[in-house]
């Protein structure tokens, strides 16, 4: 049986870059694994969004919660009737709906995930080799 083509990578080998082009951050992040000579993989999550099985692999590797990267400034956020009390399932069925509030950028390798703010913080995942 073949893989989910849309499964996140559980492979340390490179790292899996949520990125979003129009992104600062996103784009920073991008400059300093490539200046490093890692091999990366981007996904552009606005157009290839995560489903919800991969939110919640996402939400495991990052080992915190959905409130903790999703954007709640979006006009998305307020649309979607999400607050404070909104639970994970809640958060993480708006963001498979509602790919911009994922926030960026993200890097992935391996078993484990980093939200890259700031930019430098995806370096960390060099340290899993």
């Amino acid at each position: 049986m073949l893989p989910d083509p849309m499964a996140l990578p559980d492979t340390t080998e490179s790292i899996l870059l949520l990125h979003n082009p129009r992104c600062s951050k996103s784009r920073a992040a991008l400059t300093l694994l490539e200046q490093r000579g890692v091999p990366v993989e981007v996904r552009r999550y606005l157009e290839e969004p995560l489903d919800a099985a991969e939110l919640r692999e996402l939400a495991r590797r990052l080992d915190r919660p959905a409130r903790e990267w999703v954007r709640m400034g979006e006009e998305a956020y307020r649309k979607a009737k999400l607050g404070i009390a909104s639970r994970e399932m809640e958060l993480l069925a708006a963001l498979a709906e509602h790919p911009i509030l994922l926030e960026r950028p993200i890097a992935i390798r391996g078993a484990r995930a980093i939200v890259g703010r700031p930019p430098e913080k995806v370096l960390e995942l060099l340290d899993d080799a």
